[in-house]
C-alpha cells in the first residue's frame, strides 16, 4: 500500500507557510498559524476527515488575515493534490450533510482536476470573534484552485455563524475523507471514462 503523505512550503514576501498531511492518518492535527479561529476549524477538518494535518503559518498580520488564510488554503491543496498522486483507485466524489444545533450545511467535493467553486453561504455576522468570515471563501477558493478540486458548499440553515462555519468545516472533511478513500473495486483504476483527473 502506498504512502499517501506530503509536504509542502509556500514562501513569498507575504507569507511564509509548510504543510504537511497523510490522508490515511487517524485525525492528529497541529497548528502555528497565528489565527485562532481558523485552527479550531482546521482541527475540524483532521477529526472528522481522519487525515492527519500539520501547519505552519507566518504572514502579514500586521496588515490582516487575507494573505495568511487564502495561502494556508492554496498550500493545504497542494498538499492534499500531491499526497494523491495519480488518484489511481480513489472514490473521487464525497459528500456530506453535518449539523450543529439550527445549522446544517451541506459539501460536496469531487477530485475532478477542474477546478471550480460554488459557495452558498450568508453568515448573521462579519466576523466570528476577530475572525472575518469573508476569508472562509479565500480559503476554499485557494484550495480548489490548488487540489484542482471541483467543491460546492451550501449552508441550508443557520442563526448563529459559529455554527454556520463548524457545520461547513466539519462537513468538508467529511467529504473530503469519502472522496480520497481507496475504492478497492476500483482496483488502482483512475475513476473516469478519460482515463485521467
Amino acid at each position: 500500500m502506498s504512502d499517501r503523505t506530503a509536504t509542502v512550503t509556500r514562501d513569498t514576501l507575504e507569507t511564509q507557510i509548510t504543510v504537511s498531511v497523510n490522508l490515511d492518518g487517524t485525525g492528529k492535527a497541529s497548528f502555528d498559524t497565528g489565527i485562532s479561529f481558523l485552527e479550531h476549524m482546521l482541527d475540524q477538518v483532521a477529526r472528522h476527515g481522519l487525515i492527519d494535518l500539520e501547519i505552519k503559518a507566518n504572514g502579514d498580520r500586521h496588515i490582516d488575515d487575507h494573505h495568511t488564510v487564502e495561502d494556508i488554503g492554496i498550500t493545504l491543496g497542494q498538499a492534499i493534490a500531491q499526497a494523491l498522486g495519480d488518484k489511481k483507485g480513489i472514490v473521487r466524489y464525497g459528500h456530506a450533510y453535518v449539523p450543529l444545533d439550527e445549522a446544517l450545511s451541506r459539501v460536496v467535493i469531487d477530485f475532478s482536476g477542474r477546478p471550480g467553486i460554488e459557495y452558498r453561504v450568508d453568515y448573521p455576522s462579519a466576523r466570528i470573534g476577530q475572525f472575518d468570515v469573508d476569508l472562509f471563501h479565500e480559503f476554499f477558493q485557494g484550495f480548489v484552485n490548488h487540489a484542482s478540486v471541483t467543491l460546492h458548499i451550501d449552508n441550508l440553515f443557520g442563526r448563529n455563524s459559529h455554527h454556520i462555519a463548524e457545520t461547513i468545516f466539519k462537513a468538508f472533511g467529511r467529504a473530503l475523507r469519502v472522496s480520497v478513500s481507496r475504492d478497492e473495486r476500483m482496483g488502482g483504476v483512475i475513476p473516469s471514462t478519460k482515463g485521467s483527473l
